[in-house]
């Protein structure tokens, strides 16, 4: 594994970064721009996921980053559940919700696996040492 030396290196923030531009597009480009509180509810969920990497590695903790992280995946299941939304208010077509919701669950997917990782990992950052 490659040594890790900013947030930005992380493989799950920039997939995260990712689903923030999707969200935004489609925003911006279907009559979900109208709809405020959907609108809001899924730009915030979907910021909340790249941005809750980020704290959480800056924290330099390992135990504070799996914190972090656990919120992270939380809110990719939410801006999940929002697109379910989006789709059942006829804002996208199934084909754009399916390849987002992939997306949601592929960020999901790694970064359980990357709090696995951490939590079978003797470096607890650079705070503890």
């Amino acid at each position: 594994m490659a040594t890790i030396q900013n947030f930005e290196d992380l493989e799950i923030w920039q997939l995260s970064r990712v689903l923030c531009s999707e969200i935004y597009t489609i925003i911006s480009s279907t009559p979900l721009k109208k709809d405020y509180k959907l609108k809001e509810q899924i730009n915030g969920s979907s910021g909340s996921v790249m941005d809750n990497i980020a704290e959480g590695f800056e924290r330099d903790g390992n135990k504070e980053f799996r914190q972090f992280l656990s919120i992270a995946k939380a809110s990719c299941g939410e801006t999940r559940s929002q697109l379910y939304r989006v789709l059942d208010r006829n804002y996208i077509n199934d084909e754009k919700f399916e390849e987002t919701k992939q997306l949601t669950v592929k960020i999901g997917n790694k970064i359980g696996s990357f709090m696995n990782y951490l939590k079978n990992n003797e470096f607890k950052g650079k705070k503890y040492r």
